[in-house]
């Protein structure tokens, strides 16, 4: 469920700390549960969020399974990692800040966590991840803007050659393609690239895994799978890195690879399928995964977060100028906020919006701090009407009897805004 290889540890010894106790009763319906290891896509205007885990607190005997949810190494009492409900998509509004939680149906994939998603005119792709019984290599597709309002899940039994079953991998989009790097999972035979087999992972239930470099290429215009033939140097196999297009480039910063969290960084050039190695001037960000990597303009990315080889949870961001190809660190008010296994998503207005994600050791024995909150970092300047919006909100009681003389639609957002229940931390 968590590590590239390793699993978050349940509370091994049982004890049960009364203090944490209180708050897991106080649930707040109207924001998503804390989580990790989940996936968010953006139409543009909303942030879509599915699947990952969080913490339960218990007392049972044995293993508990639920409809939904599948506990994982359940002591007799303790903490224990379970997997969030898979019928249910959380909405985040960037405009208002506002939540709002739909049930789907149809053919909804299994609870999982390590995904990966894309969104292509407005369809939610779900491909891989890890449930209760390994990997997976199942795609599935969401419609998210459907003519009578529902959200039905589809598995796609698509044609051609499929990945093998994995999680904590990455995707590009490029025109009407999905584009697949990297990842931990199964053995593949008969593919071009390199496979490590994890040699901790011979030893576990299942079949053993191990990291890759392979790319897939999934057309959306037939749901064939397609295996391009790449040349250039290429990234060595890793999980847990991260991905992000910019025109016919899909870049790829850092990952696991067996004990190591690099900070190296490749692209991808889609149109001659050519590996490039990025020799960047000055500093470089430390080596990491579970960080997250956005577009945040024509001209840049924006990388936040992760896990170091020290097993450190890290709260620095940075941004890569493709024109300069130089690091710079980008400093921000959520300096003491890390966060890894996160999911980032950019806006319109030029902001990145990070949700969920664990601020401490997920790996080390004692409660994974997940969390459901939603930090936002302002990478290009605010567009005039957001700046007096946020004014209005902010002398709200002052402006109270001028606002019937604002536009409909304007007003619709001041009240929307007013009315949020918001888990939202700084723009």
């Amino acid at each position: 469920m968590a590590d590239e290889n390793e699993q978050p540890p349940a509370d091994a010894d049982g004890e049960e700390e009364e203090e944490e106790d209180d708050d897991d009763d106080l649930v707040d319906e109207s924001i998503p549960a804390e989580r990790s290891g989940h996936v968010a896509v953006t139409d543009g205007q909303s942030i879509f969020v599915w699947g990952g885990y969080k913490v339960l607190r218990g007392d049972w005997g044995g293993y508990v399974i639920f409809t939904d949810i599948y506990i994982q190494n359940a002591p007799v009492r303790g903490f224990y990692d379970f997997y969030l409900p898979r019928d249910e998509i959380w909405i985040y509004d960037m405009e208002n800040g506002s939540w709002q939680r739909v049930k789907t149906k149809g053919e909804i994939p299994l609870s999982m966590s390590g995904s990966c998603a894309a969104c292509v005119d407005k369809v939610l792709y779900l491909f891989g991840g890890h449930h209760a019984h390994g990997n997976t290599n199942m795609f599935y597709m969401l419609n998210l803007n459907p003519r009578d309002g529902d959200l039905f899940w589809e598995k796609v039994d698509c044609k051609g050659i499929p990945p093998s079953p994995k999680d904590k991998l990455g995707v590009w989009t490029y025109k009407n393609k999905l584009v697949y790097f990297g990842g931990y999972g199964y053995y593949q035979e008969d593919i071009v690239g390199t496979f490590e087999f994890d040699e901790t992972s011979f030893g576990n239930v299942g079949l053993p895994r191990g990291w890759n470099n392979h790319v897939h290429v999934l057309n959306l215009d037939n749901f064939t799978w397609e295996r391009p033939v790449t040349t250039g140097k290429s990234p060595s196999p890793r999980a847990a890195h991260s991905c992000a297009t910019v025109g016919n480039r899909g870049y790829v910063f850092g990952g696991r690879y067996r004990d190591s969290r690099m900070n190296d960084m490749y692209y991808l050039n889609f149109s001659t399928w050519e590996w490039h190695e990025v020799i960047t001037q000055g500093g470089n960000p430390v080596g990491r995964s579970w960080h997250s990597l956005t577009q945040a303009s024509s001209d840049s990315l924006f990388l936040f977060g992760g896990f170091t080889t020290d097993k450190q949870p890290l709260s620095d961001a940075w941004i890569y100028r493709l024109s300069t190809n130089e690091w710079i660190p980008f400093m921000n008010h959520h300096s003491e906020k890390p966060r890894l296994w996160h999911t980032a998503c950019g806006s319109k207005e030029g902001e990145i919006f990070v949700f969920g994600g664990c601020a401490n050791n997920l790996l080390a024995h004692h409660r994974a701090a997940h969390s459901n909150e939603v930090l936002v970092f302002p990478v290009q300047p605010k567009s005039l009407v957001r700046l007096c919006l946020e004014t209005v909100i902010l002398f709200k009681e002052m402006l109270a009897n001028s606002l019937d003389c604002l536009p409909k639609h304007l007003l619709c957002n001041l009240h929307q805004r007013f009315a949020s229940n918001t888990n939202t931390c700084g723009s």
